[in-house]
């Protein structure tokens, strides 16, 4: 098992920063501490905004069996599809060794991983990329450029990653949000928004055409020294995808626990 605090910072970081972008994409959002359960659901086109994730530390098979059964039953109430996010190392020996089957009889479908990250790395120097200009995303044409990069990055429709963050106003103000632009196009993105004394860092993505170039970790600390310089603060967080993973090492974070994604069967 991996440091079980740095688990448990990875997940509360996911519910504290979870609750915030689905209220600002939704003031009456379903947003609930449940036993055992964080639902953090929008219902919107965006999936990634649909979230519910396993709180307990240390569950073991029986509670784990549970918790999946009535994460299961919220999904099914909504009308959008969603994730159930779950911590591996918050789940004791035989839980893990039991989840696949679990949520298979939960009526779960393993989607994708993903792995926690952390460090105390800030700040970062201004990163120089010789093919990159970096700018802020601060009226809404660069929002939707911002959208658009993770629509094609995670393979959303258009208009599912675009309802996600139209309209809103914290995103071009609370949220170091920043696009590279080759050429005057912007080709990558990455954000970092405080969260309980960290940086929480969300929604890096680079278009697929100008993947391995080094767009996705210049521009992921473009946004960490802006949001650093901005508050101060010394650690960062993550969850990262298995593309994003070899990456962020690079800038100074360390994995801490996987993670697995589950929606709902068909």
């Amino acid at each position: 098992m991996r440091d079980l605090a740095e688990s448990v910072e990875s997940m509360e970081q996911l519910a504290t920063v979870w609750r915030a972008m689905v209220l600002d994409r939704d003031p009456d959002a379903d947003v609930r501490d449940l036993p055992g359960i964080a639902v953090r659901w929008a219902d919107c086109r965006f999936a990634f905004w649909n979230c519910v994730t396993l709180t307990d530390v240390g569950a073991d098979a029986g509670l784990l069996k549970e918790r999946l059964d009535e994460a299961a039953g919220i999904m099914r109430s909504k009308s959008r599809a969603g994730f159930l996010w779950v911590f591996e190392d918050l789940l004791d020996d035989g839980a893990r060794a039991a989840l696949g089957a679990a949520a298979e009889q939960a009526g779960l479908q393993y989607a994708f991983p993903g792995t926690g990250m952390a460090g105390d790395l800030l700040p970062v120097p201004d990163p120089v990329h010789p093919e990159l200009t970096f700018v802020r995303v601060d009226d809404d044409d660069l929002l939707r450029a911002y959208a658009d990069i993770n629509a094609r990055a995670y393979g959303f429709p258009l208009k599912d990653a675009r309802d996600g963050l139209a309209g809103s106003s914290w995103w071009k103000s609370g949220v170091f949000a920043y696009l590279g632009l080759r050429d005057g196009v912007p080709v990558t993105c990455a954000a970092t928004v405080e969260a309980d004394g960290r940086l929480f860092v969300v929604l890096v993505a680079t278009d697929p055409a100008w993947e391995r170039r080094g767009y996705g970790e210049a521009v992921t600390r473009k946004a960490l020294y802006e949001g650093a310089r901005a508050t101060g603060l010394t650690r960062a967080t993550l969850h990262a995808t298995a593309a994003g993973a070899p990456v962020y090492p690079r800038i100074g974070f360390r994995p801490n626990s996987p993670m697995r994604f589950y929606a709902l069967g068909d």
